[in-house]
Order: C-alpha cells, then sequence, then structure tokens
C-alpha cells in the first residue's frame, strides 16, 4: 500500500528536533550574511558608471557558479560525506570573506575585483546548496518535509527581512567593509553548527559511487523522470521573470523612488514579511488549493506586483505592494522545492537537488542580466513591465503544464529483484553489461503489456541503464524480450541493491500481471574486457 503524507498540524513542528533546530538557525545566520553581503556589494555599485549592468552583474556572479557547478557538487554530496564537505566549504568562503573584508576597508575593491570575489563566494554556496538540502531528509521525518521546506523559505526570506535593513545602518554608519565581515562571521557559525552536529550513521553503508559514474548517473536519472523534469519546468517559468525584482529592485530604490541604503533595507525587508507571512499560513492554504493552483495563484499575483513598480511611483504603495510579492515567492519556491524533496529516493537525491539549484540558480543569473540590460538599454519601467507581462503568461502555463502532485508516492528503497546467480563472477568495473529478460504475454494482454512497460523502461533508465527496449521475437509469437544496458556490472548490482524504490516496483509490478509463467533472466557480460 502506497503511504500517503499528510501536511502536518503545525509549520513549525521541524523545530521540535534538536538537529535540525541548531543547523536551521545556523543557516539563517548565514542567510543574513549573504544578503548583507549582497546589499554591501551592490551599494558599492549603484554610483559608478553603467550602474543597472554592474548592479545586476553582482546577482549574476552570485548565481551563475551554482549553474556552472550544481551538478558536480551534486554528485560530490552523493558520493562524500556531507558533513565534512559542508564544514570545509564554509571554512572556504569564511576565507573568502575575510578577504573581501581587508580589501574593502583600505579602499583596493574595484569593481572586476568584487564582482570576482562575489563569484567565488558562489562557488561555495555551489557546493553548500546540494549537500545541505540533501541533509535535510535525514533530520525530520518524511510527513515534516513540507514544512521542513516552508521552513527554509522562511529562512532565506528572514534573512532578507533582517539582513538588508542591518546592512543598510551599517552602510550608513560604518561602511561596506563591516558589512563584509559579519558575512565571514555567518559562515563560521555555520561551521561550527556542523562540527557539533553528529549524525547517525547505519552499521552498514554502501560503498560510495565512483564521482564520474555518479555524475553520469545523477543525469541520467533527470533526463529520464518527467515528474523532475516538470518541477524544473515549472521553477524556470516562474524565476526567469520574477528575477527582474531582486536585480532592479535597488534601482528602482535609489534611482525612482530617491530612496537610500536604509530604503532599500525596508523595501527588502517588506519582501521578507510577506514570505514569512506566507510560511505561516501556507499549511492551510495546501489544505484547499493543490500545488498546480497555488503555483497559479503566486505568479499572477507576482505579475501584478511587477507591474505596480513599473507604473507606481510612490514608495508607500511600492513597500505595501512587495509584502505580496514576498508571499508569492516564497509560496513557489516552497512548494517546487518540497514537490523536490518528496520525490528524490536518498541515493540520488543531491545530485537531483543540484539540477534544481542550477535551473534556480541560472534563471535568476541569466534572467538578471537580461532584465538588467533591458532597463539600461530602455528604461526601469519598461524592464520592470515587460518581466510582469512575461510572469503572467508563464503563470497561465501552468493550466498546460501542472505540477505533478508528488506526496502519497512511495520514494523508499525497494530491494526486491533476488540475487544474481553467475557462473562467472564479473569484475565491478566489467562492463558494459546487457540484461535480457524474456516474457511470454497472451495476445489479449499484448498491448497494455507494451504500455506498462514504458514506465518500466523509464524506471530502468533512471536506475542505470544507458540504453533500453522492448522486442518480440520473430520465431516465437508470443514472445517479448526487454533488453538494457548498464555501464558496469557494479551499476547493476546498485539497482539490485536500494535505487528502485516502492513506485518503481508497483511500475514493475504492473507489467509483471500481464505475463504468464516466470521471466527469463539473462546477464551478458563482455566476452574480452580487455577491449
Amino acid at each position: 500500500m502506497t503511504p500517503t503524507v499528510d501536511v502536518p498540524a503545525s509549520a513549525w513542528a521541524p523545530l521540535r528536533v534538536a538537529a535540525f533546530r541548531s543547523l536551521w538557525l545556523a543557516v539563517l545566520a548565514s542567510n543574513v550574511g549573504t544578503w548583507m553581503q549582497t546589499v554591501g556589494a551592490q551599494w558599492l555599485l549603484v554610483d559608478q558608471p553603467n550602474a543597472a549592468t554592474l548592479v545586476s552583474l553582482v546577482q549574476t556572479a552570485s548565481m551563475l557558479p551554482v549553474l556552472l557547478l550544481a551538478l558536480p557538487a551534486g554528485a560530490l554530496a552523493d558520493t562524500f560525506d556531507r558533513r565534512r564537505l559542508l564544514i570545509g566549504v564554509q571554512c572556504f568562503l569564511a576565507a573568502v570573506g575575510v578577504l573581501l573584508t581587508a580589501l574593502t576597508a583600505v579602499g583596493r575593491m574595484p569593481p572586476a575585483l568584487l564582482l570576482t570575489l562575489t563569484f567565488a563566494l558562489g562557488v561555495g554556496q555551489a557546493l553548500t546548496l546540494p549537500a545541505w538540502q540533501a541533509v535535510i531528509p535525514e533530520l525530520v521525518p518524511r510527513a515534516q518535509l513540507v514544512s521542513a521546506a516552508a521552513l527554509g523559505s522562511i529562512s532565506v526570506n528572514l534573512a532578507r527581512s533582517v539582513g538588508p535593513a542591518v546592512a543598510g545602518v551599517l552602510v550608513a554608519k560604518a561602511g561596506v567593509a563591516v558589512v563584509f565581515a559579519v558575512n565571514a562571521t555567518s559562515f563560521a557559525i555555520f561551521a561550527f553548527a556542523l562540527f557539533r552536529w553528529r549524525p547517525d550513521r547505519p552499521e552498514s553503508e554502501p560503498e560510495p559511487e565512483r564521482f564520474a559514474a555518479a555524475l553520469r548517473a545523477g543525469g541520467r536519472y533527470v533526463r529520464h523522470s518527467p515528474v523532475v523534469r516538470r518541477i524544473l519546468l515549472r521553477a524556470a517559468l516562474f524565476v526567469v521573470p520574477g528575477s527582474a525584482l531582486w536585480a532592479l529592485l535597488p534601482l528602482v530604490a535609489s534611482h525612482r523612488l530617491g530612496m537610500g541604503a536604509s530604503g532599500y533595507g525596508v523595501l527588502l525587508a517588506a519582501l521578507g514579511i510577506g514570505a514569512v507571512a506566507g510560511a505561516l499560513v501556507l499549511p492551510r492554504v495546501r489544505r484547499a488549493l493543490s500545488s498546480s493552483q497555488l503555483l497559479l495563484a503566486a505568479g499572477l499575483l507576482y505579475g501584478g506586483v511587477l507591474l505596480v513598480l513599473a507604473l507606481v511611483p510612490s514608495p508607500v504603495l511600492v513597500t505595501l505592494a512587495l509584502i505580496p510579492a514576498g508571499l508569492a515567492w516564497m509560496t513557489v519556491l516552497s512548494s517546487v522545492n518540497a514537490a523536490m524533496q518528496l520525490f528524490l529516493p536518498g541515493w540520488v537525491r543531491a545530485r537531483g537537488l543540484s539540477v534544481y539549484q542550477m535551473v534556480f540558480a541560472g534563471g535568476q543569473a541569466l534572467g538578471a542580466v537580461a532584465w538588467g540590460a533591458l532597463g539600461e538599454v530602455t528604461s526601469l519601467v519598461v524592464a520592470l513591465a515587460a518581466a510582469g507581462a512575461v510572469m503572467l503568461v508563464a503563470a497561465l502555463t501552468v493550466l498546460i503544464w501542472p505540477l505533478v502532485e508528488t506526496r502519497g508516492v512511495s520514494r523508499e528503497p525497494a530491494i526486491y529483484w533476488p540475487e544474481p546467480h553467475l557462473a562467472l563472477e564479473p569484475h565491478p568495473r566489467s562492463g558494459p553489461v546487457v540484461i535480457t529478460i524474456g516474457y511470454t504475454v497472451p495476445p489479449e494482454r499484448q498491448e497494455s503489456f507494451v504500455a506498462a512497460m514504458r514506465a518500466v523502461g523509464r524506471s530502468r533508465r533512471r536506475t542505470g541503464a544507458m540504453r533500453w527496449g522492448l522486442f518480440r521475437a520473430g520465431e516465437r509469437e508470443h514472445s517479448f524480450v526487454e533488453v538494457y544496458q548498464v555501464p558496469s556490472w557494479e551499476e547493476h548490482l546498485r539497482q539490485h541493491g536500494g535505487r528502485l524504490t516502492g513506485a518503481d516496483q508497483a511500475a514493475e509490478e504492473r507489467a509483471r500481471a500481464l505475463v504468464e509463467g516466470e521471466p527469463e533472466v539473462t546477464h551478458l557480460l563482455p566476452a574480452d574486457p580487455e577491449n
């Protein structure tokens, strides 16, 4: 029986878990520092020539590494100890933060160097995100993952609320160097919290995958998972137009509304307040609306706010409009993030989440530079209005491409294949290996069998197959042969040992129910391992 996932009664339920609570607070401190860093970097550039482009490039420089490094970072997080990886990365980020602080304090921070060091911070964040996201299901029960994702959004948006406001005050009173110093300290806090955490480890863990093989396996999983691809599409259709707000808001504050650094902090605080409020009401709303209905409503709301920013030059009205924008942003991102968390099986979770982060960060990075360039060529009003129009159209596409509900889909490992008994002893890395499975199917069931095997084929590809096909034996009218190829014997053993889930088992059982007798399985090994 497929388990269902109930919406938690409280949005704060995961905070009752001590390990999650301490790490969540540390991540909150790190997020506050990151937003302070962003505000400080952008404010250093608002008076430079070509300010619209340079300010937008701060977001691009911080997000582009995630686009470039997400999948390798996910493979690292799935093949190495995530806790140690996170500690090492936080130490690197703290060192970059110290360098930023020192050079800014002595007045040696030209725009090119600022963007370069911002890119270095982005590299660290690219390595952090998939590992941290993959750790969360180890900290809280599956039933609380939706609330944990919402709390992740609360952390980010509390940081947006507190960080920019504090940064605005510090920039005005003490200078940008102090802001960068606080950011460096926040990385040290996260590293310390990780050092104190001692996760429970199973008595026996499977041998880690080799990096290159893990990288290829992660790519195959995403390519052959329609659910994951739909989640990524919905994220991209929201983030690309939505990035205009984050990229151009400093210029809206300084050039259009005449607000200083503290005023920019107030605008970001309004976004943060809306996001936190949205997280509090989201569990109730999710009981009444499907995920796709939530995405539609949030996209229309966010698009309307972009139009307000373009057409209304009033600081008060813009500040008030940003509160529902924060709510909409949090609703979409927590919904798609929770969908990914719930759907991805443990063996590939960090790699799948890294692709999600790649789409999210890439959409922000490329969208930011595109909207910044449009604002440079035309005006802020035109860029924001165009982004609002694109957002409204993108939101309506949910009627065509809805988000697939993943709550209630079994993602627990299912070890149900019988152990292979071979006369030969293949080396784990020998390959490629070809597996053939012969089926006998009565004529009246053959059409249904072929349809059911399509889902089996996707399962084989997701879990390791490079190629898959279903064939009919020309000499025998009722015989079908499934053939698939995996890169190595080791990869095939991983299919036997935990890559399959309850959903994969259900798909295979639907096809097997249409078969007469027991299928005949053959493993074809390389005849000449040297070639």
